[in-house]
């Protein structure tokens, strides 16, 4: 069953940029409530206020937004490019008789053959995978063995066994992960005759130089 956590939020106004740059410095985050019927509400809330959130390893976050409790997921968060602190927040109503979609993690278990017994090496494409379920049915993470995967082969979305309660929304054939060659650079070989030649070459057509130039200056003393 999916954790909960109850967050703690602040009903706002919709201001200006220096408003919302003010409300950062005072170490509060602006967000949007999006209800599943359409009821969009305003909010801050504090920055150890999500961090406790997100410590607390919850899928879905009890919160009172027009004067009654209800229940909601994070449907998005934007981070500071630079800092990397979340500026902006949007939670999602949910309704717990009816699925939604969400990302989950990906835990991959195991050593692949290909890496145990043929050297190959893990390249990891997906972290997440997305799947729609009831919200009381969220599951932490989702485990993906991948013990049996030699060189050259793959693990992709649609071959992961959910079970009854998940359904997939990821592309079947997007690809996991996958176990390769490892790569290994080439040092380029200098060839040592091309380089002698190269230097006699160079070396001629100084000479060459140097003969023109005696037989203009011996021309400009006739």
């Amino acid at each position: 069953m999916a954790k909960q956590f109850k967050l703690t939020v602040e009903k706002r106004d919709l201001k200006d940029n220096k408003y919302l740059r003010q409300l950062r410095e005072d170490m509060k985050i602006p967000g949007v409530y999006y209800s599943y019927d359409g009821n969009n509400i305003l909010f801050q809330i504090s920055n150890n206020e999500i961090k406790n959130a997100i410590q607390s390893g919850a899928n879905i976050f009890t919160v009172n937004v027009g004067g009654k409790e209800q229940n909601v997921v994070f449907k998005s968060v934007q981070y500071h490019p630079v800092t990397e602190q979340i500026i902006h927040i949007d939670l999602y109503g949910v309704d717990m008789n009816k699925p939604i979609s969400i990302k989950i993690p990906i835990v991959y278990v195991g050593t692949p053959s290909g890496v145990s017994t043929e050297g190959g090496v893990v390249v990891t494409n997906l972290n997440e995978i997305e799947i729609s379920c009831l919200p009381s049915d969220i599951p932490e993470n989702i485990e993906v063995d991948i013990s049996n995967v030699a060189l050259g082969e793959n693990i992709q979305a649609g071959d992961v066994q959910l079970g009854d309660k998940f359904q997939l929304v990821t592309m079947e054939d997007s690809a996991l992960m996958s176990v390769t060659h490892v790569v290994v650079e080439e040092t380029p070989v200098v060839d040592e005759t091309e380089s002698a030649d190269g230097e006699t070459g160079d070396s001629d057509a100084e000479t060459a130089t140097d003969q023109g130039s005696d037989d203009s200056s011996e021309g400009a003393e006739s």
